[in-house]
């Protein structure tokens, strides 16, 4: 388990701009938060309605996203994807 205090560095991937990253966030960060974060660093147009995106961790969307990243069980080099909660077209 980790505590509430600890730094992490996860991956995180935003997959509708073709985005990978990592980002150091204390493990108390919420899982909303880790997504603004992403979407900020993601865009360099106007940032995106973060209400519009989900969280995945482990394959399955993080539905409740006041959880923390360590009340998810995230550690060192955990992986997260963020995108739309709609599904896109296929052009």
């Amino acid at each position: 388990m980790t505590a509430a205090g600890e730094r992490l560095v996860v991956r995180v991937m935003v997959p509708d701009v073709w985005d990978q990253f990592t980002l150091s966030l204390d493990a108390g960060t919420t899982a909303a938060e880790l997504k603004r974060l992403a979407l900020e660093r993601a865009r360099s147009h106007p940032a995106a309605d973060p209400a519009e995106y989900v969280v995945k961790f482990r394959g399955a969307a993080v539905l409740d996203e006041r959880e923390t990243l360590a009340a998810l069980g995230a550690r060192n080099n955990s992986s997260f994807i963020v995108l739309p909660a709609r599904r896109q077209p296929v052009r």
